[in-house]
């Protein structure tokens, strides 16, 4: 009888192991690619912004009433104009939206708090440029006099 039994085996080969790490690693790597960045975490921000602004635009158009997009440190919230008073604009996504943690954002040549009103004719009351940033990132959410909204890079 020899000193080795090979009928009965303990633990795994070497070439199990290796399989289970190189699965792993797979695994590993589809979990970090699929995770945002900084860039797709901005993008989706600026989007969003530009989005909800732009419905908000529609907004004053299809309801006759200036509409504002106020933009601060915290984050941003829609108005309307009713009976001479600034109303926030219920639901629909016009509430108040916080930024992301990690972006910040600053409108070019204005206090924190500003203000963008448009008219029931869908004319923004001035052209503003909210500078959007993320770590290294940013993106500007360019608003023009005549409503038109847009997203530009770095």
């Amino acid at each position: 009888m020899s000193r080795h039994d090979h009928s009965r085996r303990n633990g795994f080969s070497l070439v199990e192991i290796m399989v289970v790490l190189l699965v792993m690693g797979l695994l590993a790597t589809v979990a970090v690619l699929s995770m945002p960045g900084d860039e797709a975490r901005l993008r989706n921000e600026a989007e969003r912004l530009a989005a909800r602004t732009m419905a908000a635009r529609d907004e004053a158009i299809t309801g006759a009433a200036p509409v504002a997009l106020v933009l601060g440190n915290a984050g941003y919230y829609f108005e309307r104009r009713v009976d001479g008073a600034w109303q926030p604009v219920p639901g629909r996504g016009f509430d108040l939206t916080a930024w992301n943690d990690g972006t910040s954002a600053a409108v070019a040549g204005r206090s924190a708090r500003s203000r963008i009103v448009f008219d029931s004719l869908g004319l923004a009351s001035s052209d503003a440029a909210v500078r959007l940033a993320r770590g290294k990132g940013g993106l500007t959410v360019r608003i023009a006099r005549d409503g038109r909204v847009r997203i530009d890079g770095t």
